[in-house]
């Protein structure tokens, strides 16, 4: 058995992991990131004791312990060095785990571990070299190769969404100007349309469906719009599938990997987004002769976090 945590900036999930990637028990709480480190750590600490005693009431032991975090751990997963959306720097979070409880404790990025889920038992399942690319509140991404996961030598590699594909007219919040999230993000596709209707570039039924009330204005809400002829949308749209293709050829180009994910809520908009994603990297893509890596959507939901978590030692 394997404990899987998935720390998020509203809730804390875990869950008892068997071998195969399936999920025998799980809890969810509260995360209430306004309490500090220190009381969500004593929580953490709580529910790992609740699923060990699980666990050995079921006679089974548990091997490892994984967390992914929405933010950076060192490579030893000693300290978490930067979580923005719960304010943590340099926090001990593994290194307090690894004095409390005698098993092995990893920590890695969320995006990893969602990949490495999806290697599990989703769409990149018998690869070992894929990308898995989450299309959120922001970009994240998770690399595997030759079946392990790769986060670079400091640990702060894999940042698929601060990749630099062109000019914006707005910074990320990163301080750089030009990042793929400031482009492929729900909040970039949202950011562009409102620049477009207050500039009146094109006609457009987003105004009606919102009730002339842009604070209501989502992703989805685009996407739905692009797929019914909106004019407008659909440049949105495009502008958005032509800056993922960009950076997703970057990645082919240079890593050359066997397959390709596509998660977050973004990715709900289904083979709209993926046939018009395939189509823009085919005309990038450097050895257009030559098969390149497969492009799909990611099958896991909610789950992924547990699941890529609990497994996390068996990639490392």
């Amino acid at each position: 058995m394997y404990i899987g945590i998935d720390i998020g900036g509203t809730a804390i999930k875990i869950g008892l992991v068997d071998n195969e990637g399936n999920i025998v028990y799980k809890k969810q709480i509260d995360t209430k990131a306004q309490r500090g480190y220190s009381e969500i750590e004593k929580d953490i600490i709580s529910l790992i004791k609740s699923l060990l005693n699980i666990a050995e009431d079921n006679g089974s032991r548990v091997k490892s312990i994984g967390i992914g975090i929405p933010g950076v751990a060192d490579p030893e997963g000693n300290k978490i060095i930067y979580c923005t959306n719960l304010g943590w720097t340099n926090v001990p979070l593994g290194e307090n785990l690894k004095k409390e409880f005698d098993i092995p404790i990893y920590i890695e990025n969320d995006a990893t571990v969602a990949g490495i889920a999806e290697s599990i038992k989703g769409v990149t399942k018998g690869y070992k070299n894929s990308i898995f690319i989450t299309l959120g509140t922001g970009v994240g991404g998770g690399i595997i190769i030759d079946g392990k996961v790769y986060s670079g030598v400091h640990g702060t590699g894999s940042e698929i969404g601060h990749m630099i594909v062109g000019e914006n007219f707005y910074d990320c919040n990163c301080g750089n100007n030009g990042c793929l999230e400031t482009f492929s993000s729900a909040t970039a596709v949202i950011k562009y349309a409102k620049k477009l209707i207050e500039e009146e570039q094109c006609e457009t039924t987003l105004l009606e469906k919102v009730n002339n009330d842009l604070m209501k204005l989502n992703s989805k809400i685009i996407f739905d719009s692009a797929k019914e002829g909106d004019q407008l949308a659909n440049k949105v749209v495009d502008r958005m599938v032509r800056y993922l293709g960009i950076g997703i050829t970057n990645l082919i180009n240079v890593l050359d990997p066997d397959v390709i994910a596509i998660g977050g809520g973004v990715s709900k908009a289904g083979d709209f987004l993926l046939e018009k994603v395939r189509k823009e990297v085919s005309k990038y893509v450097l050895y257009k002769e030559v098969k390149h890596a497969e492009i799909f959507l990611a099958e896991l939901g909610n789950d992924a976090g547990i699941i890529g978590a609990a497994l996390l030692s068996e990639y490392k």
